[in-house]
């Protein structure tokens, strides 16, 4: 795993493919909390309900933190089906 505390606010996170995945909000603990613009619009599908609130990405799959950017390790397609909800719960 990178180090987390590389990781500035506003970064943007992309997956292994380089696609967006999000927006930095804040890292809290080992996990990195998107901005709520970001969360669920990148999933194919998703619902209202997981649109409109935080969602958080493991810092586990975090492969690299470059400048203003973080790089995962998980194509986008894959990464944002481990992201969780604010109680760690799967979206």
């Amino acid at each position: 795993m990178a180090d987390l505390s590389n990781i500035q606010e506003h970064a943007e996170v992309i997956g292994a493919d380089g696609v967006h995945v999000g927006t930095v909000d804040r890292v809290e603990g080992d996990r990195i909390k998107l901005t709520k613009k970001d969360s669920g619009a990148q999933v194919e599908g998703a619902e209202s309900s997981h649109q409109g609130h935080h969602h958080y990405i493991d810092g586990g799959l975090v492969a690299e933190v470059e400048g203003n950017t973080v790089r995962l390790s998980a194509n986008a397609d894959v990464a944002v089906t481990f992201e969780t909800e604010e109680d760690g719960s799967a979206i």
